[in-house]
């Protein structure tokens, strides 16, 4: 059975998707994990770093995304959403990770999710309009050892469905004041709707990145979120600002990972931020 994670920050511009993507390429190359990312944002930046923007586009016009998937949940008259066709499998750009797969998103999601919202606040009580994605993903789960849901940069009904098929989270942030200002409200919100669906999600850790080791307002945010006590867990490998890693969202052919991210110092806190993730996922989840 996989292990499933969640990807979330009500802040966009915190280098969440990079993160997602990243985990995925080290726990597939480096540890030999079977991977499925989920790409739940209608930004779309998850599915274009994975494939580019022309399969993309192709995936989009054959209805072969997670759009068609919410649409059918809205409305039952629409077109069937064919999971062994959306499935794409060994996506990364990087010739040496293999065992990555996706299911990519669309823009179109934007207008699904009002549907969905619309659907909840028709029934308060039903669980239906957020276990879309549980249900429709449930008879793929146990070909992977992790998958990974990078969710939309809020709380709205596609988030939701990211983390009540998600076993646990990680929270990327940059080590400043407005980026780590609504963590603790995340942090409860999460917990409330796991309680109100009877599933459990638990906090994995918060990924520092975009860390720049000569400003004191970094290292300061870090010391005191490792000091929060509603804080579970501060991962110890800090992802660097670094134009590599900011550049490893266009979708470019690379030989290794060490090619895609750099050699200065981000291969390495990006494989031991994996290490770290795996070893907590295994305890905890």
């Amino acid at each position: 059975m996989a292990r499933v994670i969640a990807t979330i920050n009500l802040k966009g511009g915190v280098g969440k998707t990079t993160t997602t993507a990243a985990l995925a390429e080290f726990m597939a190359a480096d540890f030999g994990q079977r991977v499925l990312l989920i790409d739940l944002d209608p930004q779309t930046n998850l599915t274009t770093m994975m494939v580019g923007e022309e399969r993309w586009h192709e995936l989009n016009e054959l209805g072969w995304t997670l759009a068609t998937l919410f649409e059918k949940a809205v409305k039952p008259s629409g077109p069937d959403f064919d999971l062994e066709k959306a499935l794409q499998r060994n996506v990364s750009s990087v010739k040496s990770v293999k065992g990555v797969d996706l299911l990519a998103s669309s823009l179109d999601l934007m207008d699904v999710q009002e549907g969905l919202s619309h659907q909840q606040y028709a029934d308060p009580l039903s669980t239906r309009p957020v276990e879309v994605l549980t249900d429709a993903i449930a008879p793929i789960v146990d070909q992977y050892d992790y998958i990974l849901v990078d969710c939309p940069p809020n709380l709205g009904m596609l988030t939701l469905n990211g983390l009540r098929f998600a076993d646990g989270y990680i929270i990327p942030t940059i080590p400043d004041i407005l980026s780590t200002y609504g963590i603790p409200q995340l942090q409860t919100r999460v917990e409330k709707f796991a309680d109100r669906v009877g599933h459990p999600i638990k906090e994995i850790g918060l990924v520092i990145t975009k860390y720049r080791s000569a400003s004191n307002l970094h290292r300061s945010t870090i010391e005191r979120l490792q000091r929060d006590p509603r804080i579970a867990n501060v991962v110890p490998a800090w992802i660097p600002e670094a134009t590599q890693i900011a550049q490893s969202a266009e979708f470019v052919a690379y030989g290794t990972l060490k090619r895609k991210y750099g050699n200065s110092g981000q291969y390495d806190a990006l494989r031991m931020l994996t290490e770290d993730v795996l070893m907590n996922a295994q305890v905890l989840l």
